[in-house]
Formats: structure tokens, sequence, C-alpha cells
């Protein structure tokens, strides 16, 4: 008796990666492994792509199990593709040596792929820079006062000013934030890229509500403040981010003046002694508690400020 082989009605790849509604879906064209080559990164990008331990981690998973989550990209002319969501995918791709990925194929507008790719962004990245709010929640904004356009020529007779806070609106009940903490996002995308890497800084960097202040300077005046910066060793409070403002402003912003204002001591600047645990302890008898240490230490440098004062 002859063995028949096995059939097996093995799911299509549409089928394995999306739910019936994704696949009835009018603007998803197909979806199927393209060649990493021929896909291109969005458009100016506002999110980093970082070889950090967590990359290292995703280029591990992919190299053992291949991209699990297939990309989103657009169709564009000729072949190529434009990446929607999935750039972190291609990237680990690449370095685990991978030619294709799986990835969702999509017929969209300018304006839909923007709010796409920030959209999916958003909620798949743990964590983002602020610079990277700040670019992304202004694509985003574009695109919805865009499309506002296109779609109701009578937008027009609304002010512009509460065009912005509605857009705004919109993106911050998406994201959890007031429509006038997404503005304050925005407003960094008009610092210089010197004063921007320090609003990124997780210590010794630039707090949001001042930089939003220095946002409003002009960029030739924004070059100076970030020499005074780094002259100083220190970014600017809130108060002296709205003199520094206040003075650009009425055009009396000099380079004489931000120094002035940047050598204003601030309660929590100034200058600390610091050294580590290890190089007191030390000295000390093991079961000597920290309080004990603390105390015997104060006791120590009253007396040699005593006998120091006594040999003036």
């Amino acid at each position: 008796m002859k063995n028949n082989p096995l059939k097996m009605n093995l799911p299509s790849l549409d089928n394995l990666f999306t739910t019936q509604e994704e696949r009835d879906n009018p603007k998803i064209l197909k979806i199927g492994d393209l060649s990493i080559d021929l896909i291109h990164d969005f458009p100016n990008h506002p999110f980093k792509i970082t070889d950090n331990e967590e990359m290292y981690d995703m280029v591990e998973s992919v190299s053992k199990r291949g991209v699990i989550m297939p990309a989103i990209v657009r169709k564009e002319s000729n072949d190529n593709y434009t990446m929607i969501a999935g750039h972190r995918r291609k990237h680990a791709a690449k370095l685990a040596g991978l030619k294709r990925i799986p990835c969702i194929i999509m017929n969209l507008t300018d304006d839909e792929a923007t709010i796409l790719m920030v959209d999916t962004n958003i909620n798949q990245r743990r964590k983002m820079l602020l610079s990277e709010k700040a670019f992304a929640y202004k694509m985003k904004l574009d695109a919805i006062k865009h499309q506002g356009k296109k779609e109701d020529e009578t937008s027009r007779l609304i002010g512009e000013k509460l065009k912005k806070i509605f857009s705004a609106d919109i993106i911050g009940k998406e994201v959890g934030e007031s429509a006038r903490t997404i503005q304050r996002y925005v407003r960094l995308t008009y610092l210089i890229p010197e004063l921007l890497e320090l609003v990124d800084k997780e210590t010794n960097g630039m707090g949001l509500y001042p930089a939003v202040e220095i946002s409003y300077i002009s960029q030739e005046n924004q070059k100076l403040i970030y020499e005074s910066f780094k002259y100083n060793d220190a970014t600017a409070s809130m108060s002296q981010a709205k003199q520094l403002r206040k003075l650009n402003e009425s055009n009396k912003l000099t380079n004489k003046k931000i120094i002035e204002i940047m050598q204003q001591q601030k309660p929590n600047q100034r200058e600390q002694f610091k050294t580590s645990y290890d190089n007191i302890r030390k000295f000390f008898p093991n079961n000597y508690t920290n309080a004990q240490i603390d105390k015997k230490i104060l006791e120590l440098l009253e007396l040699y400020y005593k006998q120091w004062n006594q040999q003036v």
C-alpha cells in the first residue's frame, strides 16, 4: 500500500500575524517578508536607535527566533518601502545577519504615516528621551493640523492659537498629558542641539521648565548661553532662565549679562564636598555605626579647627 504524504493546512503569514479586522483594513495591501535593503528609515525619524544592552538582547532574540512581530511599512514607488514601525527590529535583524523581515505593507498618506509612526513608537517604547517626545509630538501636531486643513476649510475661522491647543489636547488625552505639557515638549524643538542634549541628560542636565523659557531666546544667544553653561559647569535655574528670556525679548541680552546671571548662586547648586564611603570607613572600628562615624568626624574636625586657630 502506497503511503500518501501528510497534508497540513498551515496558516498563512497574514493569518498568523493579524486579526480578521486588520486583514479587512483597506489600508493594508499585503503581509509578507521584505528585503531589509528595500526598507528606508522614516524621514526625520525622531526616535534614537542605540546599540545598548537592550539592543544586544534584541539581537540575541532575533538570532534565535527571528523577528516575531512584523514591522509596519509604507509602499513607495519602485519597490521601495518606508519604515513606519520597526526601526529597532530592522536594526537588530541587520546585526543578527538577517536579510529579510516580516512586514505589514500599508497604503498611507503622508499625514497618516506620520501619525501611525508616532503612535506605534510611543506605545512600544518603555522609555523615551525628552527630545524624542518633543520632535515626535511636533510631527504629529503638524500632521493633525494638516489633516484638519484638508478636511475642513472652515477651520481657518478658528484662531490659529485655538487650533494648536485643540491639536495638543488630542495628543495629551492619548498619552496621559495635559495640552500645556504637550506644548512645552514641542517648544524644546526650538533649542539648539547642544542645549537639547543637556535636557536629555539624566544627571546634571537642564530641567524642562527652564529649557522651555530658553527656547524663546534667539539661537545666536542660545549659543552664548550654552558656552556659559560649559564654563560654569551648571545649567540655568527657572529664575535665571526667565531673566535671560526677558533680556532677550528687550534686545538687552549680551554675553556680559549672561555671565552675570549665570554667576548668581543657586541654593541647589552650592559647591559640595564628596568622598566615597570606603575612604572613611577604613579609619573606624567595624562595630561603629554610621551615626557614630558621623559624630566622630565632626568631633575631630572641631578639634582640628581649634588647633589650627591657635597656630594662626
